[in-house]
C-alpha cells in the first residue's frame, strides 16, 4: 500500500508540474477555441496530466534492480481471460474477489478515464477511443515485453493480450460515459463565443498576469543552457554554478518581453487571453515601454537586483494584484503608469467587433431551424 501512496504522490507531483510548464499555451488554446478558459477546464485538464502519468507509473514503475529481476512470460491466446472466469465463477463474493476477476476489472477502468477525457477534452468520440486506447496499451505492453526497451535483460512484467483487449475495452466506456456530460459543456457546440468580444474582467487580467510571469520564469530557462556550456564546453564549474547564467538568462527573458511589447502593443499574457491596451495621452512608445516596465518586464529586473531583490519582486508582485483589482477592467499597474485602458482584443480601434462576420454565421450555425 505504501509503494501505490508513492506512485501516487509521483503521479500528481509530475502532473502538476506538467501543467505548470503547458499551462501558458493551454490558455492561448481555450481563448482561441472557446473564447475563455473555465475553472472546470482547467481542473479536468490537470486531472487527464495526472492520469496521464499515473498510467505510466502504476504500470512501469517501481523499475526493479537488474540484478534482481525474474524474466516474465508472455500470453498470445487473446481468449484465456474467458476461461480465467469461468475458472472463478462461485459464489459472488467469492467471484469478484477473485484476483482474476480483479485484474481484468482493473485492466478495464485503469483506461476508462481515458476515454473520458478524449470525448471531453479532444471532441472525439468511440473509434477515436478505441484507437487510442489500443496504441497507448501497446505502447505499455511493447515496453514491458523489451524489457523498457533494452534497459533489461528481459521482461520483468508479463505481456498480456488481454490486457490489451481490456485496456481498449474501458476506453471506449470511458467515451461512453462522457455521454453524460451536457453537450454545450463537451465542446461539441460551435463556439462563436471564440471570435466573438467579451467583457474585460479583473480575473481575466490576473491570468494574464500569471501568464506574463510564467512566461518570464519559463523564457530565463536559457539559464540552464549558459550553465550547461560553461560546464561541458568551457569546463569552469566556478562560473557555472555561479549568479552570472541566472542574470543573464532572466535579462534575456526581461529583453524579448521589452521588445514584444514595444513592438506590438501586447504582452504574452495580453495574447494569451485576447486583451490589448487602447488610448493615451503619451507617445505610443513612451506609453509601451512604461507598460512594460510596470509589468513582467519590471518583475524581471527586480529578480536579477542585489538582496533584497527577491523581495522587491514579491512587493512587487503583491502591488500589481491589488491595482488589478482596484482599477478600472482590472487594467492594473501597466495601464496606470502608460495612462491606457484595456479592451477585448476582438473590437477594433474603433469599437467595431472584429469578425462580424463569423458572428452571423456562428448565430446561423446554433440558431434554431425551422422543420421542414
Amino acid at each position: 500500500m505504501e509503494q501505490q501512496v508513492i506512485l501516487g504522490a509521483l503521479a500528481i507531483g509530475v502532473g502538476f508540474a506538467a501543467a505548470v510548464a503547458l499551462f501558458v499555451p493551454f490558455v492561448v488554446v481555450s481563448y482561441r477555441v472557446r473564447g475563455r478558459l473555465s475553472a472546470t477546464r482547467l481542473f479536468v485538464w490537470f486531472a487527464a496530466l495526472v492520469y496521464f502519468w499515473a498510467i505510466w507509473s502504476y504500470t512501469l514503475l517501481p523499475l526493479p534492480s537488474p540484478e534482481t529481476i525474474t524474466c516474465a512470460g508472455t500470453n498470445l491466446d487473446p481468449l484465456r481471460f474467458v476461461d480465467d472466469v469461468r475458472g472463478a465463477l462461485g459464489p459472488p463474493r467469492a467471484t469478484l474477489t477473485d484476483p482474476a476477476v480483479l485484474q481484468l476489472a482493473l485492466n478495464v477502468l485503469l483506461f476508462v478515464p481515458l476515454g473520458f477525457f478524449i470525448r471531453l477534452l479532444g471532441n472525439r468520440g468511440i473509434p477515436t477511443a478505441a484507437v487510442v486506447g489500443l496504441c497507448v496499451s501497446a505502447v505499455i505492453e511493447t515496453t514491458q515485453l523489451t524489457g523498457v526497451w533494452g534497459l533489461y535483460p528481459c521482461a520483468y512484467r508479463v505481456f498480456d493480450v488481454d490486457d490489451l483487449l481490456m485496456n481498449t475495452l474501458g476506453a471506449v466506456c470511458g467515451s461512453v460515459i462522457a455521454v453524460l456530460i451536457p453537450r454545450e459543456r463537451r465542446g461539441i457546440r460551435a463556439h462563436v463565443e471564440a471570435v466573438m468580444p467579451r467583457e474585460v474582467t479583473r480575473g481575466r487580467r490576473l491570468l494574464a498576469m500569471l501568464c506574463d510571469g510564467l512566461g518570464v520564469l519559463f523564457a530565463a530557462a536559457v539559464t540552464i543552457a549558459l550553465r550547461a556550456g560553461l560546464l561541458y564546453v568551457l569546463d569552469d564549474r566556478e562560473a557555472a554554478l555561479g549568479e552570472t547564467p541566472t542574470t543573464l538568462g532572466m535579462l534575456s527573458a526581461c529583453a524579448v518581453w521589452l521588445l514584444l511589447i514595444l513592438g506590438t502593443g501586447r504582452s504574452v499574457g495580453d495574447v494569451a487571453v485576447q486583451l490589448r491596451y487602447t488610448g493615451s495621452d503619451l507617445h505610443e512608445p513612451l506609453a509601451r515601454a512604461l507598460r512594460a516596465t510596470a509589468g513582467a518586464v519590471g518583475f524581471g529586473l527586480l529578480m536579477v537586483m542585489p538582496s533584497p531583490g527577491t523581495a522587491a519582486a514579491s512587493t512587487f508582485v503583491l502591488v500589481s494584484i491589488i491595482v488589478t483589482l482596484t482599477t478600472e477592467h482590472g487594467r492594473g499597474l501597466p495601464g496606470v503608469a502608460s495612462r491606457q485602458d484595456v479592451a477585448d482584443a476582438r473590437v477594433r480601434a474603433n469599437g467595431a467587433r472584429a469578425v462580424p462576420s463569423i458572428r452571423r454565421l456562428g448565430e446561423t450555425l446554433i440558431r434554431p431551424q425551422s422543420p421542414r
